[in-house]
């Protein structure tokens, strides 16, 4: 039987990359598999901001850092024994399929069908899109037209979101 061993999970602090966090945690405590979590800060959208207030990129670290050490939180409570936190800088499109798989051997990247950016999906294409077409392995998009009525998020609260603006 084929067995994950290094699941990559893709988070931006919506709700459903926290719906496709919830399922990379599940599917790794059934392969007994290492759970790799990862944000990447797109420096591309900031950085002309950057020019006018210095403290952005500080904030974007800070808010990535908090998210990623809740998640390991909830990765750990819920029984998985192996979790590394990753967090990059750059365009997630190319850093998430290519870069951190390489980096840490994954055999398969959870990632939600969407995300916080919705402006730059219209205009140029998704994430999801992107891992999909470049990934060297296997790709679970986690499809959330409509969240199930039951979904609570852990992490990614609006109190968190909100705090971390």
């Amino acid at each position: 039987m084929l067995q994950y061993q290094n699941i990559l999970v893709a988070v931006d602090g919506s709700h459903e990359a926290e719906w496709a966090f919830q399922k990379a945690v599940e599917a790794a405590k059934r392969n007994n598999a290492k759970l790799s979590i990862i944000n990447v800060i797109d420096t591309r959208s900031f950085a002309s901001v950057e020019a006018y207030d210095r403290s952005i990129s500080a904030r974007a670290n800070e808010f990535a850092q908090k998210l990623l050490d809740g998640y390991e939180k909830v990765a750990l409570d819920k029984g998985v024994e192996h979790v590394e936190k990753i967090i990059d800088y750059g365009s997630p499109k190319s850093i998430i399929p290519k870069k951190a798989v390489e980096k840490i051997g994954a055999d398969l990247i959870a990632c939600g069908s969407t995300g916080l950016n919705a402006v730059e999906r219209f205009i140029i294409g998704s994430v999801s899109e992107a891992i999909v077409r470049n990934a060297k392995c296997d790709v679970l998009v986690v499809r959330t037209e409509t969240l199930p009525t039951d979904f609570e998020p852990m992490v990614a609260t609006e109190e968190f979101i909100e705090q971390n603006r």
